[in-house]
């Protein structure tokens, strides 16, 4: 699990937070904590395999008054010569503190059809401090 630098450090304008396939293989469900000033932005990206059938849910933010999703999209490897067919990418989300106060965001790794696992299979937990 890798920390942008800036959120080792007391609160910053720019954190971003990346969790790769290994880190998920050696903890199924990964909870974190970063520090982010007012006005600051921060970036979570995890791993993704589309071509598995499983897709990380809509973050779920426990105060949007507090932390706001300014946007999600799917990174997929980039590559020369291209990558096979199946080859895992990342999935990049955006937040803006909005005021100070502590926030959740969670996300679910999990077959998004109804019937699908009843258990995701990936947690991702970070708790926001906005100071």
């Amino acid at each position: 699990i890798s920390l942008c630098l800036s959120a080792c450090s007391p609160a910053s304008k720019q954190v971003s937070v990346n969790v790769s396939w290994d880190d998920f293989m050696k903890l199924q469900h990964i909870s974190q904590e970063v520090e982010v000033l007012v006005d600051g932005s921060l970036t979570i990206t995890l791993y993704s395999c589309p071509s598995e059938g499983r897709q990380w849910s809509e973050a779920q933010i426990s105060d949007q008054t507090v932390v706001q999703e300014t946007g999600h999209k799917y990174v997929s490897p980039q590559s020369e010569p291209p990558p096979p067919p199946g080859t895992p990418g990342q999935e990049v989300w955006t937040f803006k503190a909005l005021k100070k106060g502590m926030n959740t965001i969670s996300m679910e790794y999990t077959h998004p059809w109804e019937g699908g696992e009843a258990e995701p299979m990936l947690t991702f937990v970070l708790t926001v401090v906005v100071k």
